[in-house]
């Protein structure tokens, strides 16, 4: 199948890569050079613009960093509109504001394209093997056309959450708790450390209990090494909780963890951490206790 792939970031070049792996036929756009390069070499074709790669694609997947980047590449002159076919399947895989997926896909419907929201949870490394959880809403029998063939060959799993925007609640849900569940690490084993307790012997003795999580597994270690390597950057962690809690606001639901942990957050960027790993709140907590946990 001809796919066409819109944004090779830390994310999309992976998966499109993984497309290829699969058998597909990748026609791909970005607006910088080197990754566009990196997927010819793996066997995929450029093209000159969004337009350019829907005129020649029946499905058009996009991975861009938010929703003002999704509306360019799709609604405006030059975008996927102005070459799409009716017919023609939209996977955003962006992880937007769900009313953002709403207005595209409206406007998708007026010229007969079809739109699923589909983000993603899992990371750059999760992206790598072709693991990601994917979530996704729209027109169920749509999401069915495209699962297996396509979603699947770059996500471990991919739930129906239902109509479009259910694809970007649910990741923004997903995102809340990944936040808040960082923090309380990040916090904990600040005790740990400030009380006179080797936080590395606290995470091995807590990591098979309640608290042991996913989040915990893959985040404390990086605080105890002092690691910060990006795998997901503090800078969209932020535009993530700035969905939410816009969204929060729009449909009435209370999020006060989720603002407390959007100050740490903005606070790190302040202090010149944006590109750092989300697991880098243990530098905020390091910052206003004086103790380092992997010092």
């Amino acid at each position: 199948m001809k796919i066409g792939f819109i944004g090779l970031g830390i994310m999309g070049k992976p998966m499109a890569k993984n497309l290829i792996k699969a058998g597909h036929e990748l026609v791909v756009y970005d607006i910088s050079q080197a990754p566009v390069d990196e997927l010819r070499e793996a066997g995929a074709k450029p093209a000159a613009s969004c337009k350019a790669v829907a005129e020649e694609c029946g499905v058009v997947i996009t991975m861009l960093p938010n929703s003002p980047h999704v509306k360019e590449a799709v609604l405006a002159k030059g975008g996927v509109l102005d070459g799409a076919k009716p017919g023609t399947v939209l996977i955003d895989m962006s992880s937007i504001a769900p009313g953002a997926s709403q207005e595209i896909a409206r406007a998708c419907a007026q010229k007969g394209v079809k739109m699923i929201d589909a983000p993603v949870s899992g990371g750059e490394p999760k992206a790598i093997d072709g693991s990601l959880s994917i979530m996704a809403g729209g027109d169920r029998d749509v999401f069915l056309g495209v699962r297996d063939c396509i979603l699947l060959k770059m996500g471990a799993s991919a739930v129906y959450c239902g109509d479009v925007g259910a694809g970007n609640t649910t990741k923004l849900a997903n995102q809340v708790i990944v936040a808040c569940n960082i923090a309380a690490a990040a916090e904990a084993l600040t005790l740990a450390k400030k009380a006179g307790v080797d936080p590395a012997l606290v995470f091995d003795a807590i990591k098979g209990g309640l608290a042991g999580s996913t989040v915990l597994n893959a985040k404390a270690p990086m605080m105890i090494g002092g690691n910060f390597k990006p795998g997901f950057k503090v800078d969209l962690h932020i535009k993530d909780l700035g969905n939410a809690l816009e969204t929060g606001h729009d449909v009435g639901a209370p999020l006060p963890l989720t603002a407390a942990v959007m100050e740490m957050l903005q606070t790190l960027r302040a202090d010149g951490r944006g590109q750092d790993d989300h697991s880098s709140l243990a530098n905020y907590y390091a910052k206003v206790s004086g103790a380092k946990i992997g010092g």
